[in-house]
């Protein structure tokens, strides 16, 4: 195998949450080995987890997130993957990578394993097209272009703030889905990058996904999941039809497609259908409320829009059930952790600290 390019090695962290010794990494070593990674350990913070030898690293369990946020600690998800986006918080550097601890390196049609990282980072660093469709798809691939008829006023593109990945073997399916395709695996390998069109919403799987901080990091919130919480599994979906609104706002691109992952675990579908069984009757309401919703033009930083957001979160989303109160405050909160762990002006890109 040829040695792996690492880009951006000094701009970008890898957030990785867990509840197990992290022995996945060893597949992952020649394409992620040379990168800071920040592990959130959820569940019991007494609990040693273990890490291959050779990783740079810090690690947060519960215990570091209470002593470090205080009583805003509260809007960081307790016993559910949602507890990643605190890594994103306190992260330095410019860009974020988060992968689960059951992903694993893919092959391609060729049988070529596949720099997942490397793939989001081309991804992020070329331009997105949200305002015009191009059919070969992203126009700024080798071997790819505009198509006869695209605007050259919209061909320079926008910035592209997120880039989200795909899964071979296990497919990201709900409960219903998982119960009635319990054998269902997904062998396509499309090799494609695409824009997300404006005004189109999408469903984010955050375990194969990365992000320009700068440019959309504060709205990079999971949300109230997990224990104590009516409902899970929707943490990373809410996350991206926050980000996808505000990014449509402010004129920041989203892409999907490559980079694929080999998703190894199929988690327990009847488990699975009792964290989400609420989120499946409410997302009816959710997905016409983020369809409709319209941010002011006075609202032209993340933060803003993410607080005006969280304002019609609770008016309009208040009326469906309590939590989306609850949820709307946490959102509040985030922002207000954000900004103290991220102050503006601050020395821009410090070298991560260790956790104390």
């Amino acid at each position: 195998m040829a040695t792996p390019t690492h880009l951006l090695k000094d701009e970008l962290d890898i957030v990785i949450p867990t509840i197990r010794n992290l022995d996945f990494l060893e597949m992952w070593r020649p394409f992620l080995q040379p990168y800071h990674l920040i592990i959130v350990q959820d569940g019991d913070p007494t609990k040693t987890i273990k890490v291959p030898e050779g990783f740079d690293y810090e690690l947060y369990n519960r215990n570091d997130i209470n002593r470090m946020l205080g009583p805003r600690s509260n809007c960081i998800s307790f016993k559910d993957s949602a507890c990643r986006c605190f890594g994103y918080m306190v992260s330095k550097k410019k860009y974020i990578f988060t992968i689960d601890d059951d992903c694993f390196v893919a092959q391609d049609p060729s049988g070529k394993l596949v720099n997942a990282l490397e793939q989001h980072i081309k991804n992020l660093l070329c331009p997105s097209t949200p305002f015009f469709f191009n059919t070969l798809y992203d126009p700024f691939r080798d071997g790819a272009d505009f198509v006869r008829g695209y605007p050259f006023s919209l061909r320079e593109g926008v910035p592209t703030a997120v880039s989200h990945g795909l899964w071979l073997n296990i497919p990201d399916y709900d409960a219903p889905t998982q119960l009635v395709k319990p054998l269902e695996r997904n062998t396509r390998y499309v090799d494609a990058v695409l824009t997300i069109p404006k005004g189109t919403l999408f469903p984010m799987c955050g375990m194969n996904l990365a992000f320009d901080r700068d440019l959309i990091g504060p709205a990079m919130y999971f949300g109230l999941m997990g224990d104590g919480q009516p409902i899970g599994r929707y943490d990373d979906m809410w996350a991206g039809w926050c980000i996808k609104v505000i990014c449509d706002h402010l004129g920041l691109g989203v892409k999907t497609g490559l980079p694929y992952i080999y998703h190894s675990k199929a988690s327990n579908p009847f488990v699975n259908l009792r964290k989400e069984y609420k989120g499946i009757f409410w997302q009816e309401e959710i997905i016409p409320f983020f369809q409709a919703a319209v941010l002011p033009k006075d609202c032209t930083t993340v933060q803003a829009c993410y607080i005006e957001l969280s304002k019609q979160v609770k008016d309009k989303l208040g009326k469906v059930d309590p939590y989306f109160d609850k949820l709307a405050d946490a959102m509040v909160t985030w922002i207000e952790a954000w900004d103290e762990l991220n102050p503006a002006g601050a020395a821009a890109k410090l070298p991560n600290g260790k956790a104390k």
